[in-house]
């Protein structure tokens, strides 16, 4: 989802909130969910677990239809590489997911060479591009 995530859904992100030390995790999945508040913390009906959340900033507004802030939240489901690391995602990531270190409020983040769970591709190893670990 996070090619679907634009640069104003979250302009107005002050800061994030981790449940979870990030530094350990290779990826994280991010959403962009409509929660009732800019600031507390939401409720979770997914399987497996919250890492993380964005604070909105008070000049961000609710939805005139529905009253809620379009909010990213960061999860991981049971079979994710931090849980299984040679299950499904032992090498590459779910679509929604991107590397926790590129992550900044106001910031899609992206996957990188660590979050894919294996070397950049060929295409980009002969350019001798080197992304970020």
């Amino acid at each position: 989802m996070s090619a679907l995530i634009a640069e104003d859904e979250i302009a107005h992100e002050v800061d994030f909130v981790w449940l979870e030390d990030i530094s350990r995790l290779d990826y994280v999945r991010q959403s962009l969910d409509r929660l009732p508040t800019r600031r507390s913390r939401p409720a979770y009906h997914r399987d497996g677990r919250m890492v993380g959340y964005a604070l909105l900033g008070p000049e961000a507004k609710p939805s005139r239809s529905s009253g809620t802030f379009r909010r990213r939240v960061f999860w991981l489901l049971p079979h994710d590489r931090d849980t299984e690391p040679d299950g499904l995602y032992a090498t590459g990531a779910p679509a929604e997911a991107v590397d926790p270190r590129t992550l900044a409020p106001g910031t899609k983040g992206r996957k990188t060479e660590r979050s894919g769970g294996g070397p950049p591709p060929p295409a980009v190893q002969k350019l001798g591009i080197t992304l970020p670990l």
